[in-house]
């Protein structure tokens, strides 16, 4: 008991010899007087006396025996995530993994997670994995996994538990909003293979860019999807929609590489830390790869941080229509920092402003347009609309322009005709084509997102000739 006391203290010794070379060096910087360091110098060593006594009861006297490794890392990971939800310690293990999910690649469910109140909080889950398809969403409370209350462990010990092995089975309980009961949901872990970035055209002319969280697989995926996109709706093109919801962030140079493909010049993001010299300001390239189209980018509430920034930046300079819900609110930086034995501390370092100067920490992105999640139902009644044609004795057109779009009657009539026999059978490309549109049609906030871009071309392409212009070529009137 001795030995380990005197070499734990030894340790103690060394930290505070440490924290003292870090106070003399601050007050050689600073004017604060000296007898207020001293104190303070006093005070950590009276703090460290009381960890090593702590850390030396609970090694002797616990229930069971723990090892000292695993005490350090739990008294670390407590110091580190009571600063703030975001910061936190990571064993060699946990940091190889999350080198390797940042990469694009991971075992898991497929969830980002967060804590509050003591319980693990869904930022989003990401697109394709067993988590989304499940059905969780963003904003659910997970209070229970495989069983155990989450209360009581830290966020790392709560993402260690979901992960597991591929294949097996865990039980998740979950309290969503609005609902009165906990939800139960079996999920089943799996390889998550995330492709951040997926695109494709819609209606023809509208080319929809959707980025699920920003990885080492962004950029590449971005300049593909413009390339897809291009090739596919060629001049047609008129717009864009960037789709930035339940995207829980990631790399912060990806989230600036992304904001720079829709700016031509300005600043993108600014972060400021503790220190006033380390500000730093990112600024836009020249190229706009969306050609100056108008652009509408849609976020909720599980759009965080770099998704932030490029929501932000985007709507500071004007260059797209932000729709959708509050985002997350999460504007801080964080900074890995390797450590001796293989971990990692992740450590809030600084705080991002959009280019207008607006931190959006706690707050979010307010969108210009604000579209809550719904669903659309067409709303039938016991008769169909009536028309002009359809009253008895209605003047016939007769415009020459057989262009014309047909008139109601027309195409209730071409509505009801059976198709022939092989048409009944669809080919690859008609099914994937009404995949297509199930998936617009159930998706609200997009349809909106679609018909505004639509209405802008439009309304681009010019107005009908005023009354005035009409007249000069009309025949004469007499007066």
């Amino acid at each position: 008991m001795t030995t380990v006391k005197k070499k734990y203290l030894g340790f103690c010794t060394v930290l505070a010899i440490l924290i003292t070379f870090s106070s003399l060096s601050a007050m050689a910087k600073q004017s604060t007087p000296v007898k207020e360091k001293a104190s303070s110098i006093s005070d950590t060593y009276k703090a460290l006396n009381l960890f090593g006594d702590v850390f030396e009861q609970t090694r002797a006297n616990y229930v069971e025996p723990v090892k000292d490794k695993k005490l350090i890392e739990y008294a670390l990971n407590g110091m580190l995530s009571n600063l703030d939800p975001h910061s936190g310690f990571m064993n060699e293990k946990e940091a190889k993994s999350m080198s390797i999910q940042n990469k694009g690649e991971f075992g898991g469910l497929g969830i980002e997670v967060t804590m509050e109140n003591g319980v693990v909080k869904v930022v989003s889950p990401i697109d394709d994995t067993p988590a989304a398809r499940a059905g969780i969403q963003s904003g659910d409370l997970i209070v229970e996994i495989d069983g155990k209350q989450v209360i009581g462990m830290t966020l790392s010990e709560a993402v260690e538990k979901m992960r597991g092995k591929v294949g097996a089975e865990i039980l998740l309980t979950i309290v969503r909003k609005g609902d009165r009961s906990p939800i139960k949901y079996k999920i089943v872990r799996a390889i998550i293979q995330i492709r951040s970035v997926k695109s494709r055209v819609e209606n023809g002319n509208i080319g929809y860019i959707r980025i699920t969280t920003f990885n080492a697989q962004t950029a590449p995926g971005l300049r593909k999807a413009f390339k897809d996109i291009k090739k596919e709706a060629g001049d047609k093109l008129v717009g864009y929609v960037l789709d930035l919801r339940n995207n829980p962030g990631g790399l912060l140079d990806q989230g600036i590489i992304v904001s720079d493909a829709f700016l031509d010049k300005g600043e993108i993001v600014s972060t400021r830390g503790r220190n006033p010299d380390d500000t730093r300001r990112d600024k836009a390239t020249p190229g706009d790869k969306a050609n100056g189209l108008p652009i509408v980018t849609l976020i909720n509430g599980g759009s965080a941080s770099a998704s932030e920034i490029v929501a932000g930046a985007l709507q500071d300079h004007k260059r797209a229509i932000i729709m959708g819900t509050q985002s997350f609110g999460k504007g801080s930086v964080q900074t890995l920092f390797n450590v001796p034995g293989g971990g990692m501390i992740r450590l809030t370092t600084a705080r991002y402003y959009t280019p207008s100067g607006r931190s959006i920490q706690g707050k979010g992105i307010t969108p210009d347009i604000t579209v809550e999640r719904a669903k659309v139902v067409e709303e039938k009644g016991m008769f169909s609309e009536i028309h002009e044609s359809d009253l008895k004795g209605a003047l016939k057109n007769t415009d020459s322009n057989k262009d014309e779009t047909p008139s109601p009657k027309d195409k209730k009539k071409k509505d009801t005709i059976k198709p022939d026999s092989k048409s009944d059978t669809p080919n690859d490309k008609d099914a994937d084509n009404d995949a297509k549109n199930n998936k617009i049609k159930n998706d609200y906030q997009l349809l909106r997102a679609v018909d505004l871009l639509q209405g802008i071309s439009i309304y681009k392409r010019g107005s009908p000739p005023s009354p005035e212009t009409e007249s000069e070529s009309s025949p004469p009137v007499n007066q």
